[in-house]
């Protein structure tokens, strides 16, 4: 394949406009312009057609659309042994994929046809032999990448070398060893998975989940046994310390306790209402002479301040007369330059507004034929709402609450929880009759069977015939916290929300709304491609651009370039005005500032006068209050001193409350601790009783033998299945091994077409290739061995893309060719090595299409080779 043309139109940078390099031919092909220029957009555009589908919004199609949006464009025309022919393919709104017979025009294939059109001639996508040729700027192939990208990779370089090494077939390197590799491999993946775990679904897998299986219901039994014999020896501990607490003496020593406790705290309480009482009463006097003091200090300050406020009062006065007088004068210049501006400004809109009618008669053509193709498009994204609206409205219907379904079920099992525990809690009675008893004993008129257990609640009458009536009464209360209840009534109310008869049934529908969802999201797709904005914005766009109904240019009369000279001549009229005006603005702020902080000053020096005189108070009155406030401040201080002194007494004869409290919770506690803890050993005893019943009657000790059996059995299978997936990983390994050591034989092709072209470069350099990656690993010159990681960035990327040129030659042997495009790849070599690799590009050229894009035009000006232009073009 190759590739004789390229355009693009609406590709990033390119937003609304189409470009083209055409020309194309064989051997080198250079396109060499200024950054920014779009060279790298060009090369993602290539790439985009042959390895992105049509259909696709993936991170590389997104950045190919512009940030004003719209559908890239790009189109190709190659050349290969059937024929010429030209690809095309538009992303998002118009989505397609064509290719043409490029003498004819004829149309060979379109949609997924034309995908498998392309896919044919790249064999493999960007994982494939031509992927390998396109080196995208800024990468080597030698630097470290994901472990994916590298695998992908290295596969097709050994499948190239497979191919095109035929007389390997003998030899550890060959197709041969690749078939038995194959086959290991293949016995080895139905086991396990790549990383060496067991594979789902396999026979591996199955042994490990019977294995798993058992050992955790081993585990489950073994843990039961240990309750029921740990659950017997509770019962016991249980019973001796119900019988402790219930001493009569304990509990009327406990109640005396709480008394003594009570008493001690009511005497405490009320000492300590008296104490608070006085602090109060001192917080009072404090506070009065406080406030006292602050007036005395005050009214001194104030005295002090109104001397030095009327010194400068008379001359903040003056300053404000000037600044009044001089903001009057720039007022008055200020007003006429504005009276100019604005003459200047209307003239120079009327002219505007004369040139923009002409415009505007002008545009309407084009806003008909925009409006025309939205539309269209709001037709279209009108249908696919009202689809998406049909099935919105089916998944209201059916919509329901996984929250609601998930905790219906947990109500379900609860429910039969506590039926079984109501059940195992209540008393029973068994008879075991003697041989040959007639007369059975009858329960509350219905005949007992022989050791038939029989449950009650409250009480029950026997009736032995010969002996009478006895009466059974259980002597506990009836447990009945109302949990069974309150479930029932949970559950009902969530059937009740839910709509639904049951938990099946709300299943069946919450898996019916997720099949309308998936639905939902398909149409939703739809209507984001031909609406991404909404449908709202759409309309409005529609509105916006509907062109104006009767045209004005036949109204205007003149030439445009006439209205265009008049309104620069205002619009220069405009500009003067205006700059006379903003020279004297500034005059009129200086002055307005000038005013405003005189005014602020004279103010705030009149506000502080007032607010002195209002604290001083009339001047007759000023030395009395002052001598007034002086003695209260005195008989305050005394009284403070005498409160005080009370109230220390009063504290040192209080006793301490918080630990007279703290004493009373401790005897009340002890005795609710005593009450609660007696409780609970009663419901203790009594879910033993049931629990130990149940594990007698389940025989878990018989089960949990059976499962230690079974464990055994199914240990034993899964380690045979272990023991063959290390034998068939060994014999991997071994198979591998042998083929490293055939390395050379099996490398010979690469290597022979990549040493005559590092020979342009290098003097007496070997390179040696990793058995792994099979790229260059070492470097051997002048007795020193290097590892290619080390090398300089320069070096790197000319060994990058030599070997590229090496695989490029193999793949035009093996009946492949294949383009090879540099997007600046050769952006660290100095002037002497890129020359040299200039002469590598035209000697593997002779046979081979070879594009390179770069932005070093003084240094790819010795390329040579077929140079490319970039010209607009409109699809």
């Amino acid at each position: 394949m190759k590739i004789s043309a390229l355009r693009l139109f609406n590709v990033k940078r390119f937003a609304g406009r189409g470009v083209a390099i055409e020309g194309i031919g064989d051997g080198v092909n250079v396109l060499c312009a200024a950054n920014e220029f779009g060279k790298s957009t060009s090369f993602e555009a290539l790439h985009a057609l042959f390895f992105q589908p049509h259909s696709s919004t993936s991170g590389d199609v997104r950045s190919l659309r512009p940030y004003s949006g719209g559908n890239p464009l790009v189109e190709a025309d190659i050349a290969t042994a059937e024929g010429s022919f030209r690809i095309t393919k538009q992303y998002y709104g118009g989505r397609c994929a064509r290719v043409s017979d490029l003498p004819s025009g004829r149309l060979v294939a379109q949609a997924d046809e034309a995908e498998n059109f392309i896919a044919n001639l790249i064999r493999g996508g960007s994982a494939g032999p031509a992927g390998l040729l396109w080196v995208r700027q800024g990468v080597t192939g030698i630097e470290k990448r994901s472990r994916s990208e590298e695998d992908s990779e290295k596969e097709v370089r050994k499948t190239l070398l497979e191919s095109v090494q035929g007389e390997v077939e003998a030899v550890t390197g060959g197709r041969r060893m690749a078939d038995i590799m194959s086959a290991a491999a293949q016995a080895l993946s139905e086991l396990v998975t790549a990383t060496g775990r067991p594979r789902t679904g396999g026979r591996y897998a199955a042994a490990i989940e019977t294995r798993d299986r058992l050992a955790t219901e081993e585990r489950r039994l073994a843990a039961e046994v240990a309750a029921l014999r740990e659950a017997l020896d509770t019962r016991a501990s249980t019973a001796r310390r119900l019988a402790e607490l219930d001493r009569p003496e304990d509990r009327q020593e406990r109640q005396q306790a709480v008394e003594k406790a009570q008493a001690a705290f009511d005497q405490a309480r009320a000492q300590t209402e008296t104490l608070k009482a006085a602090e109060a009463g001192l917080k009072f006097t404090r506070e009065r002479r406080d406030a006292i003091a602050r007036d005395f200090k005050a009214m001194r300050e104030a005295l002090q301040k109104a001397e030095l406020l009327r010194t400068t009062l008379g001359e903040a006065e003056r300053r404000h007369a000037e600044a009044s007088e001089k903001r009057r004068v720039t007022a008055d210049a200020v007003a006429q330059a504005r009276a100019d501006a604005d003459v200047a400004d209307q003239q120079e809109q009327e002219a505007r507004d004369l040139l923009a009618r002409m415009d505007a008669a002008l545009k309407a053509r084009d806003a008909s034929e925009r409006h025309a193709a939205l539309t269209g498009r709001l037709k279209e994204a009108e249908n696919a709402r009202l689809a998406l609206e049909q099935e919105e409205a089916r998944y209201a219907a059916l919509k329901i609450d996984p929250k609601g379904v998930d905790d219906l079920q947990a109500l379900e099992i609860e429910i039969a929880r506590l039926h079984a525990l109501e059940d195992a809690a209540r008393p029973s009675i068994t008879v075991v009759y003697e041989p040959g008893s007639v007369y059975p004993v009858k329960m509350d008129g219905t005949p007992l069977s022989h050791a038939e257990e029989r449950r009650y609640d409250e009480q029950a009458q026997l009736a032995v015939p010969g002996v009478g009536v006895i009466t059974l009464r259980s002597n506990r209360p009836v447990r009945n916290d109302g949990r069974l209840q309150q479930a029932g009534q949970k559950r009902r109310a969530l059937l009740e929300m839910l709509g639904v008869s049951g938990i099946a049934a709300a299943r069946e529908r919450q898996a019916q709304g997720q099949k309308i969802a998936i639905e939902m999201q398909g149409l939703r797709s739809r209507l984001s491609a031909l609406a991404p904005d909404g449908l709202a914005r759409l309309r409005e766009e529609v509105t916006a651009q509907e062109p104006p109904p009767v045209s004005e240019a036949s109204e205007i009369k003149g030439e445009p370039e006439q209205f265009k000279a008049a309104y620069a001549s205002a619009d220069d009229r405009r500009k003067a005005a205006r700059q006379a005006l903003r020279e004297t603005e500034p005059l009129q702020r200086a002055a307005d500032e000038a005013f405003m902080t005189a005014g602020t000053d004279l103010a705030t020096l009149r506000a502080e006068m007032a607010q002195v005189e209002a604290i001083l108070g009339p001047e007759d009155d000023r030395a009395d209050r002052q001598r007034e406030l002086s003695e209260q401040l005195d008989q305050l201080e005394q009284k403070v001193q005498t409160e005080e002194t009370a109230l220390q007494n009063l504290r040192d004869a209080t006793a301490d409350l918080e630990s007279v409290e703290a004493a009373l919770k401790r005897a009340r506690s002890v005795e609710a601790a005593a009450e609660k803890e007696a409780g609970t050993l009663r419901e203790t005893l009594a879910e033993l009783n049931g629990r130990i019943r149940a594990y007698a009657d389940e025989a878990v000790e018989e089960k949990w033998r059976e499962t230690v059996d079974s464990l055994s059995a199914a240990s034993r299978r899964a380690a045979a299945f272990e023991r063959e997936v290390r034998t068939l990983q060994r014999l991997s390994s071994a198979l591998e091994t042998a083929r490293s050591q055939a390395s050379d034989l099996y490398l010979k092709p690469v290597m022979s077409e990549l040493r005559p072209l590092i020979g342009l470069l290098f003097d007496d350099v070997s390179i040696t290739f990793d058995d792994r990656t099979l790229l260059p690993q070492t470097i051997l010159r002048n007795g020193q061995e290097e590892e290619v990681d080390r090398l300089s960035g320069g070096m790197r990327e000319q060994l990058s893309v030599l070997t590229r040129l090496a695989f490029a030659r193999l793949l035009a042997r093996d009946g492949r060719p294949a383009p090879v495009i540099l997007d600046d790849a050769l952006v660290y070599s100095d002037d002497d090595r890129i020359e040299k690799m200039f002469d590598a590009l035209h000697r593997q050229a002779r046979d081979q299409q070879i594009i390179v894009f770069s932005c070093r035009q003084r240094a790819f000006q010795k390329l040579g080779g077929n140079i490319l232009l970039m010209t607009d073009w409109q699809p």
